[in-house]
Order: structure tokens, then C-alpha cells, then sequence
């Protein structure tokens, strides 16, 4: 059942309801497999769960992520609360004019122009023509497709379309957007503007539920991220914790298969791994060797791990990850990167691995991942944001980086620019 109300609620007053929500698709071997169900009474198909009973709310204002490998049920979720899926089970409530940007192709006649397209659209979310005509320069503006605005869409290229789709959206002043991964199909230079205006929307109370492949554009935008797997929620939170969630199945996924492998649920958001080797301990050190939790900007420091092996292995490679505030990965390296080989490390034996370099960061707070690793890359022992630092700078510059910087100025005399 679905029940949206599309009246003028206010900005920042839209909230999304989703309330033990399932989807169910039968599928059939052969198209005239469904015509035999039907006249025999035999059933002919099975039945495929898109969606497991999916219990979720997303606040008035808030941005929500789902995240998820292909086939675990984003975009049938994102449909059934836009409207355009009907849930086999389960309630949907939205508040607040909603407008959605879905699967490319979806919303635009083909035959009609981007102009003659983005008035209609506008219609359907809500706004009269007359609003939608004032609008329009600034929605031509931001999709900067040019002449192609008065072309028929059926000429566009998929990054022509998305881009006259997210504009038309996002200046309708909807209370609820809804994205799907549409936006990775525009060039580098949109992709930013579109950035900015989430973070616009967001200011001005839009809600907003997103689906994205991009877990750095999740940790830095969403308020809140939900993993989606299989059909069902496997975790809800903070974005950086749903994210490691996602990268350690993903990682345990690919990881090889034992007896003595360890399964990873529950609480085990953060550490994932075959258990081959164990992460036991892990510091940041100054220059003089003493542990630390704040750095100086450009200072020597030391990061020091030590591993015990619970199985014999040959050619382990130990690795460390910064990460920002945001989740952000800032740097990585591990000793196969750095040509430093462990050889072969029996059952019952420890190793130390010291990676020391310059803290050319700048004065943010930080975190510390860990991991040990076999030679192909798969997991042993992965911790994540296993321990926090924070860089002091009192230069005070810009981004993550706080790189040691050559400064040369002259002055030159205007005339020398004119000529004779």
C-alpha cells in the first residue's frame, strides 16, 4: 500500500515512512510459461524476494544513502517510495511534493524537446506552467546543454539527458528528491555542481534519499546510510560505519574459503578477515618513539603494527590507511607496495612492521586502519578506524594535505608591460 500526500507541506516538514516493506516478482523460464500457469492452474514460476520486509524512516531535512552490490534491492526501494512500484507487502508513507531522478529513460518522452519535457515534468511534480516558465532559465542554465534544449531528447547523450533531468528536479523546490545512481554518467566538472546543490538542498531542509556506488560522495554528503544486501538491511548508522560494513562483506566475499575462517556478524562492523593472522597491536609514535594522539604538521612519526599468525603463511603483506573526518581515504600503502617482503611467517610466530614517513597532513582529525593481508589481496585481519590522531598545524591551510611550499614574489613596474 502507498500513501502519499503531494499537498504543500512546508519546507523541511517531508518525511518518508517505510514500514515492513517487501517486494515479490515471479519469475517464469519462458513467457509462455506464464500463459500455462494460468490455464492449467499448475504453478510454473518461483518467486524472487527484491525486498524482505525493509523497515525505514527518513527524517524531515535529512539526507539518507543506501548503499548495496548490485541486486540487493536500492532501486526497487527508491521506485516503491516514488510511487512508481507497488509493494507486495508493507505501507509507504511520503510527505511533501516529491520529485525523483530514477533509471535513465525514465520521465522523458523521447519525442518532445528538453524544453517541451522539462514543462511537462514540472506539471506533473506539481507546478503550473506559469512556474515552471519563470524557472526555466535557471534550469536551462544549470543543464548547460545548449541549443540541444530545443531538440528532441531521443538526440541526447545519456550525460545530455541526466543533466536536464537533475535540473528539472532540483528546481521544482521539491520537498522529498529521490536519486538513483543516474548521476555517474555526468562528466567530472557536473558531478561537482551537482555535489554543491545537495549540499544547497540539504541547507535548506530538503529531504533526500539517495542511492550511490560512490562511498566517498556517501561518508562526505549523507546524514545516515543504509546497506541494503539481498533484499534486506544489514546495517543502518553513520555513513563511515555502514560503509566498512559494505567493504568488509565485500572483502570477506571475495576472501578464500577454510575450515578455520571466521564468520563476521553482529557487532563485527569493523574487523573483518580470514583469521590466517590477527591484528594485536597498533601505535602512532613521535619521533623519540613514544606513543602519541596529536602530531605536528610535517613532523617524523611512526606507525607501528604487530601481528601474530594463527596459521602458517607465505608472503603476508601488512598495510595501514589514513582516513579524515568524513571516512575519507587520505593515504595507504602496505609492504608489498613498499617492495618490503615478509617471506614466509610459520603458525605461532609475531611480526612488527614500522612504517615511518613525514605527517605531511593538515590540522584535521584523523583515523588509523590496519590490516594484514594475503599476496592477492584478500583480507586476514582488517581493522578499521582501529585508533584517532589529530594533526596540529598552525599554518592553518586548506584540504588534508599541508605540503612544504617554495614562495617566490616580485614586483613589476606597470610600464614595463606598455609598449615603446
Amino acid at each position: 500500500m502507498l500513501k502519499h500526500s503531494s499537498g504543500t507541506s512546508g519546507q523541511g516538514s517531508a518525511v518518508i515512512a517505510i514500514q515492513n516493506i517487501s517486494k515479490v516478482y515471479a519469475m517464469y523460464k519462458r513467457p509462455s510459461d506464464r500463459l500455462l500457469e494460468v490455464a492449467t492452474g499448475r504453478e510454473r514460476h518461483h518467486e524472487f524476494h527484491a525486498l524482505e520486509d525493509v523497515t525505514l524512516q527518513v527524517n524531515a531535512g535529512e539526507m539518507l544513502a543506501l548503499i548495496g552490490p548490485n541486486g540487493s534491492g536500492k532501486s526497487t526501494l527508491l521506485q516503491i517510495v516514488a510511487g512508481i512500484v507497488t509493494p507486495t507487502r508493507g505501507v509507504v508513507r511520503v510527505e511533501g511534493r516529491v520529485a525523483a531522478l530514477l533509471e535513465l529513460g525514465a520521465g522523458f518522452n523521447p519525442e518532445f524537446t528538453g524544453r517541451e519535457n522539462v514543462l511537462l515534468n514540472g506539471e506533473i511534480m506539481g507546478r503550473s506552467r506559469e512556474e515552471m516558465i519563470e524557472a526555466f532559465p535557471r534550469i536551462e542554465s544549470f543543464a548547460g546543454i545548449g541549443e540541444f534544449i530545443d531538440r528532441p531528447v531521443k538526440e541526447y547523450s545519456s550525460g545530455m539527458y541526466v543533466r536536464l533531468a537533475f535540473s528539472t528536479a532540483i528546481h521544482v523546490e521539491p520537498d522529498v528528491l529521490i536519486v538513483d545512481e543516474a548521476l555517474a554518467v555526468g562528466d567530472a566538472i557536473f558531478s561537482r555542481r551537482c555535489v554543491e546543490k545537495f549540499e544547497e538542498l540539504k541547507a535548506r531542509g530538503v529531504t533526500i534519499l539517495f542511492v550511490s556506488h560512490d562511498l566517498g560522495l556517501v561518508k562526505r554528503l549523507a546524514d545516515r546510510a543504509v546497506f541494503l544486501h539481498q533484499g534486506r538491511v544489514m546495517a543502518e548508522g553513520r555513513p563511515s560505519d555502514v560503509v566498512n560494513r559494505y567493504v568488509g562483506l565485500v572483502l570477506e566475499h571475495h576472501a578464500p574459503r577454510g575450515e578455520d575462517e571466521r564468520t563476521q556478524q553482529g557487532d563485527s562492523t569493523y574487523r573483518h578477515g580470514d583469521g590466517a593472522s590477527r591484528v594485536v597491536e597498533v601505535e602512532l609514535l613521535d619521533s623519540s618513539g613514544r606513543a602519541v594522539s596529536v602530531v605536528p604538521s610535517g613532523s617524523a612519526v611512526t606507525v607501528r603494527v604487530r601481528a601474530e599468525f594463527v596459521r602458517a603463511c607465505e608472503q603476508p603483506v601488512i598495510g595501514i590507511l589514513i582516513r579524515n573526518r568524513l571516512g575519507l581515504d587520505v593515504f595507504g600503502t602496505n609492504t608489498r607496495v613498499e617492495g618490503r617482503e615478509l617471506g614466509a611467517v610459520a603458525a605461532g610466530q609475531e611480526v612488527v612492521v614500522e612504517f615511518g614517513f613525514d605527517c605531511l597532513l593538515a590540522g584535521h582529525e584523523y583515523t588509523l586502519t590496519a590490516a594484514t593481508q594475503n599476496w592477492d589481496g584478500t583480507s586476514q585481519d582488517w581493522i578499521d578506524d582501529v585508533l584517532s590522531f589529530r594533526v596540529a598545524d598552525p599554518r592553518g591551510g586548506a584540504g588534508v594535505a599541508s605540503l612544504p611550499v617554495r614562495v617566490e614574489s616580485r614586483v613589476v613596474e606597470a610600464a614595463a608591460h606598455k609598449d615603446g
